[in-house]
């Protein structure tokens, strides 16, 4: 998915002859952090209202404050997680999105983004979750493929986090089926560490445990 099938039109975006205390309602009024600035439709940067309630008229234009703009934007036909690390960067919660000619052609709201990643994660699929931690090294898509396939299943989605300090990976697959008890053991089997996973178990298991049990108690 690519930025610019993400673009909000409805987002107000701002001149540099308009005053401060405008700028200040529309922040209000959309419940944003920062609104885009334009000088006709070229793209100047983006304006926070931490620095707009720190200005000292708000009769004042805004361009008073254009030292304090962040200028850096996402390009309108790159993938939309481009969006996604321009909010972690400057907390926003808005991204300025922009043409080949520096236009602005809109701006990408954080709850879209949410929804995009929503769907790019596969979270709304059913389906179970299984979290591995390994060296660098270990790590081989190939492998950890063959060995959910070989359970009969698919990964819906597999994420990887490199942890700084220690420079182990940690590793989300996100499968098609609930029931991941045979695949957790398949990865302990290959002497892969499994942190956790979430799914449920067979329903016929919970069934003849809770019967061994009953046998058990019976017996005393």
């Amino acid at each position: 998915m690519l930025t610019a099938e993400l673009i909000n039109n409805n987002i107000p975006r701002l001149q540099l002859q308009d005053s401060v205390g405008k700028a200040i309602r529309l922040i209000n009024d959309y419940r944003v952090t920062h609104l885009p600035v334009v000088n006709e439709e070229i793209y100047l940067g983006m304006i926070s209202e931490d620095d707009l309630l720190d200005a000292y008229d708000e009769k004042s234009g805004i361009e008073i404050l254009q030292e304090h703009f962040v200028h850096d934007s996402v390009k309108d036909d790159v993938h939309f997680l481009n969006a996604v690390n321009y909010t972690s960067l400057h907390e926003t919660s808005i991204v300025p999105v922009i043409s080949k000619t520096n236009a602005l052609t809109g701006v990408i709201t954080a709850p879209d983004l949410l929804k995009a990643m929503a769907a790019f994660s596969g979270s709304s699929e059913f389906g179970g979750i299984i979290v591995l931690e390994m060296e660098r090294q270990q790590f081989s898509v190939s492998q950890i493929s063959r060995i959910v396939e070989s359970n009969d299943a698919v990964i819906l989605n597999l994420n990887t986090t490199r942890h700084a300090d220690s420079g182990m990976l940690t590793v989300t697959l996100h499968l098609n089926k609930q029931e991941v008890s045979a695949i957790v053991t398949a990865f302990e089997r290959y002497e892969y560490s499994v942190l956790y996973s979430f799914g449920d178990e067979k329903f016929e298991d919970n069934i003849d445990t809770n019967y061994r049990h009953l046998m058990n108690y019976l017996d005393i």
